[in-house]
């Protein structure tokens, strides 16, 4: 099932499918692993700094035909892992002309994705697990590694082009990674309790015999000490969804052994009101009304009856 909270009011995907050649948007090849090997690589002659949009000059000579990785910046922050979300500013260019590609530092956003087959090129897999967070890594992917022989045209990269990428790792977040912080009473008996273990299982979630709040509930149930979210901000977290009047779970992460990321611009009202203002690091439940949720247009398939009030329990794991 698609990620449902991913969704606007009107069951439609906010996904943005874009012309830029993000690391996420080609299949894994199946290749061997590559040998991890020095270089060359060419040298960043601007925004040296880590969180810094890096400038990078043009390949010099033939690139390796192996993957070719270099730790700019050692971190010292927690090891990336297979498996592991890679929350990551980055910059990609092609090797022979220098032509970025894409980048998230002028998007104001990071990059979320998963460190796993089939969700990111071979290439940012084999040269970022193993790294610390904190870390600014460049390396230089060959077609074998990165988009193969077909290519990625939308993006301006041809089935030959050895690809050099510059990696800012802000964070990293296992698939149980769980909010961090304290546990807030939940003193108020017409709302849902919510578990309070954190240990990367799915928090239970008790709703009392009561009818249903009319209008949007959205509270803490773990307090974290981050960052605010702002009504525009993307996010990374963890989450479960039941439906108020059977207690039916029809959507979560846990289920799926995954985390999800999306921007409070492209959800429905019920989150980006509920998470705005709350922080980094919580545990949040929000109690949906249908005019803030799916109203009489729930997203065919997904267990959803019309006019159904919304619990969900969210850990804001990264603010993107």
């Amino acid at each position: 099932m698609a990620t449902l909270a991913a969704c606007n009011d009107d069951g439609a995907s906010s996904a943005e499918s874009g012309d830029s050649a993000s690391p996420s948007a080609s299949a894994t090849s199946g290749a061997p692993a590559p040998k991890i090997v020095d270089g060359p690589l060419p040298a960043i002659t601007a925004g040296a700094k880590f969180g810094e949009k890096p400038t990078v000059a043009k390949g010099s000579g033939d690139p390796s035909s192996q993957l070719a990785v270099k730790t700019v910046i050692a971190g010292n922050g927690r090891t990336a892992a297979e498996g592991d979300f890679l929350v990551a500013n980055y910059l990609g260019q092609i090797w022979d002309t220098a032509k970025v590609f894409d980048n998230s530092f002028d998007r104001g956003s990071a990059l979320a994705i998963q460190l796993a087959q089939a969700s990111v090129i071979d290439g940012w897999r084999y040269a970022l697990t193993g790294k610390k967070v904190g870390s600014r890594v460049e390396f230089a992917v060959p077609p074998t590694w990165g988009y193969g022989k077909e290519g990625y045209a939308e993006g301006g990269i041809k089935g030959t082009d050895t690809l050099v990428f510059v990696v800012d790792m802000k964070g990293v977040y296992p698939v149980t990674s769980s909010a961090k912080g304290t546990n807030v009473a939940q003193d108020d008996a017409d709302l849902p309790k919510v578990g309070t273990n954190t240990d990367g299982k799915a928090p239970s979630i008790e709703i009392p015999k009561k009818d249903a709040p009319t209008k949007l509930a959205s509270s803490y149930v773990i307090e974290g000490d981050g960052e605010k979210v702002a009504a525009d901000s993307g996010l990374l977290v963890q989450y479960k969804g039941v439906l108020w009047d059977s207690g039916k779970e029809f959507d979560s992460t846990y289920a799926r052994k995954t985390l999800t990321s999306f921007s409070l611009d492209g959800v429905v009202k019920g989150w980006k009101q509920g998470l705005t203002g709350k922080k980094v690091g919580s545990r949040v439940l929000i109690v949906i009304p249908p005019a803030l949720g799916y109203g009489d247009n729930p997203p065919s398939g997904s267990g959803i009856e019309k006019d159904s009030t919304l619990v969900f329990t969210v850990d804001i794991l990264a603010k993107l």
